[in-house]
């Protein structure tokens, strides 16, 4: 009887999260099919405000979603907005057609902050998928804590693989994060060396670059710049 009732409280554990998690993703679903069927319709402003309420508000998109939000924002003539959405559908899709598109929306012909290598890619598909692994990790290691107590004789063998699967589970929960990058926004922006007008300017940029932001120092972002730290203000970007 003892065994009972660690093996009920784990089920409904896990029965009630995928519950939650069917019910958020069925509500996000219905919004996104009828923002699909307004943008259909050429209904392009209502489209807009249910995308940008996945967005912002769920924190649900597409890549196929942010095309439409560019379309439709480049549509009303909203170029640094377009410019948004498509330097975030890069990241999922860096095809060099997407540069050149935000290269023709801004005006700039030399962009910096889009070159993608190998390892950008590589973590970029963990992080997508960094419920399902965290998820992943964490059964494994409720599965291990089952059979403790179904099998009290083995559990001394049993508790090393359920700890070194607990410690990943909060590993990929806690550590796996893209890097916060941001878009310039402003035109134009001055990049200095330090977080204050007083500092040396390090260029001066217009709209368009992407950029990490490594930290936050009152209104300025500290942010990479090639392999140099600088600063930019923060009225001055915006986060993808």
């Amino acid at each position: 009887m003892p065994n009972l009732k660690p093996l009920f409280v784990t089920k409904f554990i896990f029965i009630f999260l995928a519950f939650s998690h069917h019910s958020n993703c069925h509500a996000s679903q219905e919004t996104l099919n009828e923002a699909d069927s307004l943008f259909a319709a050429k209904q392009y402003k209502e489209a807009l405000i249910h995308y940008e309420s996945l967005l912002h508000e769920e924190e649900v998109y597409s890549p196929a979603m942010l095309l439409k939000m560019a379309f439709i924002t480049e549509g009303m003539g909203n170029f640094p907005q377009a410019t948004f959405y498509l330097s975030k559908y890069y990241s999922y899709n860096p095809n060099p057609k997407v540069i050149d598109k935000i290269k023709s929306l801004t005006n700039q012909n030399n962009l910096v902050g889009y070159t993608l290598t190998d390892q950008d890619q590589f973590l970029r598909i963990l992080f997508d998928y960094k419920q399902e692994i965290t998820a992943g990790f964490a059964f494994l290691m409720m599965g291990f804590l089952i059979l403790v107590f179904v099998l009290p004789s083995k559990k001394n063998g049993l508790l090393l693989p359920a700890s070194f699967f607990l410690l990943l589970a909060f590993a990929s929960n806690n550590l796996l994060s893209q890097p916060n990058l941001a878009i310039v926004t402003g035109s134009p922006t001055l990049i200095m060396d330090k977080p204050t007008a007083a500092g040396n300017m390090v260029r001066k940029v217009d709209a368009g670059h992407r950029v990490v932001i490594k930290s936050s120092h009152d209104i300025w972002y500290e942010i990479k710049w090639g392999e140099k730290t600088a600063f930019i203000k923060k009225s001055n970007l915006s986060k993808i």
